[in-house]
């Protein structure tokens, strides 16, 4: 593809996004600076990750795939690397409309020229956006929040889109983890993790880490969800703070990952959006999720995540005003046995949720978030084609 889609954008990194330089988040394919102290184990596994820059370590990932052929005629998918969700971070402010979609129907008008794309009209093609999908669903008639229109645009129909929060209700959006801060290269190094997380002791019942929002039903969840905490002995509470000169331990993943390794169970607010990147923050820390919307990861990643989510988690219904229940009282019922099945399972799901390192050896022993994605694309793609 034309280098605008991708790494040409790259080049721009320091004006990638409104609120802060992009360049060291896009270093090392998407990874970020390497992390010192997070783990002495395998220190060379930890990096300070971007929770939005998942096209670029896809990307950077299926370069090195096994499964990749260099003979188009013998490829049942195929990826279209478009970083799309670093260009929107940067078109955010745009007014002019026209301006703000003219990589997107370039991106389409590109699609529709490719003879690969002919054989199956795109049904085979699928691209990774690593922003929510609402970031380029805008509409003539609904309201602006900065998005594009690129998964509205009609080339766009049939390509499957993977991204950090899907659109639940189009069929053709598959939701695929937020990238953590754990990024190993060998299968012993995952199995070293999660064994130190099942050593790990739990001195907090719950935590949660976050800061407040404003002006909505999710911001009255998420000042309930704080005020709770702040006032419980059995809860350790992590205020993200933003702002010049404001003191951020969110920051700093060996903060975030040293509340939530010794807490049993993590609070999981919807944020901006109902999906958050803390949700595999705490599988990775092997701290049991508490969620208070379905959306914010029953709906969302149906290929990572068990489908009875009691297996895993715990809901709290707070759509409705119910946020009000007193969350400890809750936590405090549920069986000390069935903590430890919920907690053994969420440690289990590490692999999958966790995006190697891109010069990995194929040593064949886990199943990262590509690996998973990419074997659930071809059952999709083949049902999709059989159906025709």
């Amino acid at each position: 593809m034309p280098s605008e889609f991708n790494l040409g954008l790259v080049k721009n990194c320091h004006h990638l996004n409104m609120h802060r330089d992009m360049c060291p988040h896009v270093a090392n394919h998407g990874l970020g600076r390497p992390l010192q102290h997070v783990n002495a184990v395998s220190p060379a596994c930890w990096f300070a990750t971007n929770q939005f820059t998942a096209a670029m370590i896809f990307h950077a990932r299926l370069e090195n795939h096994p499964l990749r052929t260099w003979d188009p005629s013998r490829a049942t998918l195929f990826y279209v690397p478009f970083y799309g969700g670093l260009h929107a971070s940067s078109k955010f402010r745009e007014t002019n409309l026209t301006a703000r979609d003219e990589l997107a129907v370039r991106f389409s008008e590109f699609l529709e020229s490719q003879p690969w794309w002919q054989r199956n009209n795109g049904k085979d093609h699928f691209v990774v956006l690593g922003r929510t999908a609402w970031d380029f669903m805008r509409t003539k008639s609904g309201p602006d929040y900065g998005a594009s229109t690129l998964l509205n645009l009609p080339r766009v129909q049939n390509l499957s889109v993977l991204a950090i929060e899907r659109n639940p209700w189009r069929t053709n959006q598959h939701g695929i983890p937020y990238p953590s801060y754990f990024h190993p290269c060998t299968s012993s190094q995952v199995l070293t993790w999660q064994h130190s997380m099942r050593l790990s002791k739990r001195p907090h019942l719950f935590s949660f880490v976050g800061a407040p929002r404003k002006g909505s039903q999710r911001a009255a969840i998420r000042y309930e969800l704080i005020k709770q905490c702040g006032e419980s002995i059995r809860c350790k509470l992590l205020t993200c703070r933003y702002g010049s000169g404001a003191s951020n331990k969110c920051s700093s993943p060996s903060e975030i990952l040293g509340v939530m390794s010794k807490s049993q169970f993590c609070l999981q607010a919807p944020g901006d959006s109902f999906t958050r990147r803390s949700t595999f923050d705490s599988v990775l820390a092997g701290c049991i999720p508490v969620f208070f919307s379905r959306h914010t990861a029953y709906t969302q990643y149906m290929w990572y995540l068990p489908q009875d989510a009691e297996e895993y988690s715990v809901y709290i219904n707070g759509e409705n005003g119910n946020a009000t229940r007193r969350i400890e009282d809750e936590l405090m019922k549920i069986p000390r046995e069935r903590v430890e099945r919920m907690r053994k399972k969420v440690i289990d799901l590490i692999p999958r949720v966790t995006y190697k390192h891109p010069n990995a050896s194929d040593d064949g022993e886990f199943e990262d978030a590509v690996d998973v994605a990419v074997a659930a694309l071809a059952n999709h793609v083949q049902s999709v084609l059989s159906k025709e």
